[in-house]
């Protein structure tokens, strides 16, 4: 413990009120009570109401999208983006072996495969480097699309995702992108209030797609939401994951497969009372983040900072160790002392369900998931 108990100590001083020290905790400081109340008076507590609404219009104004559809959770958000973009059964998805499980996931949900490019060491997220090398070698242009020279299967989107809240390099993925003919899915999960040259993340892709988990930025207990600048690719969003109903007045007619992935008014309710404090919210953690740079640079230790022309909503703020020994030796000493902290992912080719997906050397993605921890970032 000696070895890290000024740090231990730093951030117990941080979160003065407590004996445990959680890693990212909700903080309702704002109308939820009101709105939650109003919803319940109302009985409009399900699928459809004034909050749903509000919330989608909340979204695409913070998004400076044209649409937005709100959904019940990240996952089911990025499942349905994939199929708007053209997706279908047995084709590929590009995305990053550094991320949470909810990105891969969504891929096979789609029956499609994940195929793995390495990461940026400064985002920690898809590296347009490693993606066009990948394309280079493997990708060959038809008329209808881009197809992997080595599995014969149509490469049919790619899904950067903003790790922690960092923005990817996305001028030049959605560069590469277009000349491969490939469709852009943004995880923009763990992004919301991240700006990449003054744009705000998931305003690049023909999709984004937020969480709302309750441990993210901004909190609706679960749910999650779609944006898009294709009024079409939004209103179709909108029409599948509301079960696929034809407007009447009574009558049920389902004319395509939808999904039940509706976001409760309930929940959204909630999350319009987080959206109103998200600037005071983002305001909060850079100046912790502050705080944590000043304290990191004294022990010598890397505090993960933003990329130039970016500004990141340092969500799960995340400090880099000198290897796996030194990472395992800080997530043991910080726990046992009620500080909680956690390593990066588990890279998803070594889980069993993606340990055949094809992939490149991962070299960055390795150096990270060895190095990298996630420290208590909540607001305070």
């Amino acid at each position: 413990m000696e070895k890290h108990s000024e740090t231990i100590k730093f951030i117990k001083s941080l979160y003065p009120n407590t004996d445990f020290v959680p890693l990212h905790a909700p903080v309702f400081g704002g109308n939820e009570k009101k709105y939650l109340s109003d919803t319940i008076d109302t009985t409009f507590v399900s699928s459809v109401g004034a909050y749903v609404d509000c919330f989608e219009t909340m979204m695409t104004d913070i998004t400076k999208t044209q649409k937005a559809v709100a959904v019940v959770n990240g996952t089911a958000g990025i499942q349905v983006a994939l199929q708007l973009v053209g997706v279908k059964s047995n084709d590929e998805v590009l995305t990053q072996a550094l991320t949470f499980v909810a990105t891969a996931n969504a891929i096979a949900y789609n029956n499609a495969h994940p195929v793995f490019i390495d990461v940026d060491l400064d985002t920690m997220g898809l590296s347009p480097v490693a993606l066009q090398n990948f394309l280079s070698e493997y990708g060959e242009l038809r008329e209808d699309g881009c197809y992997n020279k080595k599995t014969a299967r149509k490469m049919a989107a790619c899904v950067p995702m903003h790790t922690f809240g960092f923005p990817v390099h996305l001028d030049e993925i959605v560069a590469i992108c277009n000349q491969w003919k490939i469709p852009v899915v943004e995880d923009a999960a763990e992004s919301l209030g991240s700006e990449y040259k003054n744009q705000p993340t998931g305003s690049f892709g023909d999709v984004g797609v937020f969480s709302f988990n309750g441990n993210k930025i901004v909190t609706s207990g679960g749910g999650g939401a779609l944006v898009t600048n294709t009024i079409a690719l939004g209103e179709k969003a909108k029409y599948i994951t509301t079960t696929a109903k034809v407007p009447h007045p009574y009558e049920y007619n389902h004319d395509e497969l939808g999904y039940n992935f509706r976001m409760p008014n309930l929940n959204a309710a909630l999350a319009c009372a987080q959206l109103e404090q998200l600037d005071f919210f983002l305001a909060n953690k850079r100046n912790l983040a502050q705080q944590y740079q000043a304290f990191f640079k004294e022990k010598g230790i890397q505090f993960r900072t933003e990329t130039p022309d970016t500004k990141a909503n340092y969500w799960l703020m995340c400090i880099e160790l000198e290897n796996k020994t030194e990472r395992d030796l800080f997530l043991k000493n910080t726990n046992e002392f009620n500080v909680m902290t956690r390593p990066i992912w588990q890279l998803m080719f070594r889980l069993p369900m993606y340990a055949n997906c094809q992939k490149d050397d991962q070299k960055n993605a390795l150096f990270l998931e060895e190095r990298i921890v996630n420290i208590p970032s909540s607001v305070r």
